[in-house]
């Protein structure tokens, strides 16, 4: 039985999000352009949000461009913003194929107006299509995230419509760009790196983490499927002791 069937034995995971990281080191270490390595990053993804459709994944969000991300070589942020245009334009058929939702989180009106435009237009022409939800999580930033949710509730709290004894975590849930959606069950970063790096800070409070050596390039199906299953032989406790699961 290969991995994909043997992952479909169990729960999978409802929500995965995934640091794409390694781009540019892969490329370096062929001998390329960064801009490659970015290119061969899409091919990546786009293989991913298929496997992860196929899989019965529901929702895949991807950190794709953060906001600490604009602090790079212009040259290469240039370079980033024209390979999102052109890849939203090709990559349209898969998500239709594949029936694959298209969302974004994040400042997205910080992107060039090409971008923006491109962004709403797929959105748009996906909207109607149920079977995942991939989110590309681009000018995005957790901390900014959970800040625009503070002025959010501040200003309820500001006009009466809120009592701040009564907020809960669910007032903060609903005030994030990720209202919509569950938490990420399974968190993947690529690359060998071992950190968090502001992304999705408040939604992965239990979520599981899997971290692997693989570039993001170099990433594909059976790295996920591999993924999924080392998730699906976790026990999550949630604060509570196997025995009371068990029970």
């Amino acid at each position: 039985m290969s991995l994909k069937e043997q992952i479909k034995q169990n729960p999978l995971p409802k929500h995965i999000a995934i640091i794409m990281d390694g781009n540019g080191r892969w490329a370096k270490k062929k001998g390329y352009l960064r801009a490659i390595g970015h290119e061969n990053g899409v091919d990546a993804l786009r293989n991913i949000a298929t496997a992860s459709a196929e899989a019965g994944v529901r929702y895949l969000t991807v950190y794709a461009f953060s906001s600490e991300n604009w602090n790079r070589p212009k040259t290469e942020v240039t370079a980033l913003m024209a390979l999102l245009v052109s890849s939203l334009r090709k990559e349209l058929k898969t998500l239709t194929e594949n029936k694959i939702r298209l969302n974004t989180i994040g400042h997205t009106d910080s992107l060039p107006k090409k971008c923006q435009n491109e962004l709403a237009e797929v959105i748009q022409k996906t909207s109607d299509l149920t079977h995942m939800t991939l989110t590309l999580a681009l000018s995005y930033g957790s901390k900014e995230e959970i800040t625009d949710a503070i002025k959010t509730l501040a200003h309820q709290v500001k006009t009466g419509e809120l009592n701040p004894d009564d907020i809960t975590e669910e007032h903060i849930n609903q005030n994030l760009y990720t209202a919509n959606m569950p938490d990420p069950d399974l968190l993947i970063r690529t690359s060998g790196e071992y950190r968090i790096s502001n992304y999705l800070l408040w939604q992965i409070a239990y979520s599981e983490l899997y971290f692997t050596d693989k570039l993001w390039p170099d990433f594909g199906a059976e790295d996920l499927y591999e993924a999924i299953w080392n998730y699906q032989h976790r026990e999550r406790r949630f604060g509570k002791i196997s025995e009371q699961l068990n029970s």
